[in-house]
């Protein structure tokens, strides 16, 4: 059995059954990351137009000054633009969300 002891540098000190202190490198120790499910499509409305919103206001929008020719409320105009909006969303996690809404079907 073992049991965690606590942080150690860029590792965990383990307390093995037989009483002894191990150290553990960071390398060996299996990390988790939340990541969304692939199999569930991405929700323009709740999902990418927060995103938009955000980054692209208010000339993307109602009222701006772009907004007639690119409004990016619209789902249409972010398929039409593709990745091209990464050169304003940088955000990792926003781009993935992008990306995987441009390979749904329409």
């Amino acid at each position: 059995m073992r049991t965690v002891l606590g942080l150690v540098g860029a590792g965990l000190l383990l307390l093995e059954s037989g009483g002894l202190a191990k150290p553990v490198p960071a390398t060996a120790i299996p990390t988790y990351t939340a990541t969304r499910s692939t199999k569930t499509r991405v929700d323009f409305e709740t999902e990418l137009k927060p995103i938009f919103q955000s980054k692209c206001m208010p000339c993307h929008f109602s009222g701006g000054k772009v907004y007639d020719r690119l409004p990016f409320d619209t789902p249409a105009t972010i398929r039409k633009l593709g990745t091209k909006l990464f050169t304003r969303i940088k955000d990792e996690h926003d781009r993935k969300l992008i990306e995987d809404f441009l390979t749904q079907t329409p």
